[in-house]
């Protein structure tokens, strides 16, 4: 396997109060520490990244992995929600929807169910995660183009 080297500049400007600035090859964002930890919360924070890695990672799998699989997708839409308890740990649930085209057959549809979770497997950044102990879950909907329309 090659190897696989990632570079980030980050900058900050004052204390806590603060804020600063994280940039790479295609990625620039603020970054700043949430209010509930004194800070002033105008930017992202360390949680919210890692929330978004995993979200980048999984539906960047799940597009490669349905295309691989030459289903017709006319669409993908996705919500994710994160949540820390002390009870259950940092929980991440990826709500992706998937949309093909009106003419898919039922084995495609099924196929494409299929590949919703196999896509969790096969997320690097989702399973770098779990082994932090982190529970990922795939909560996902396959519709047709036709049904999207109508459940809207």
């Amino acid at each position: 396997m090659s190897e696989s080297k990632t570079n980030l500049k980050t900058v900050w400007y004052g204390n806590t109060k603060g804020n600063g600035r994280m940039e790479s090859n295609n990625f620039e964002t603020s970054i700043a520490i949430p209010e509930s930890l004194g800070g002033i919360g105008e930017g992202a924070e360390p949680k919210g990244l890692i929330v978004s890695s995993a979200a980048a990672c999984y539906s960047m799998t799940l597009v490669a992995m349905l295309e691989a699989r030459k289903l017709n997708v006319t669409g993908l839409t996705m919500n994710t929600e994160a949540t820390n308890s002390k009870e259950e740990g940092f929980k991440i649930t990826h709500y992706p929807k998937v949309i093909l085209s009106v003419d898919a057959t039922k084995d495609q549809i099924e196929s494409a169910n299929r590949t919703i979770q196999a896509a969790d497997k096969a997320c690097a950044i989702g399973n770098m995660l779990k082994k932090a102990d982190v529970q990922i879950m795939i909560e996902g909907k396959v519709s047709l183009a036709s049904q999207v329309d109508e459940s809207n």
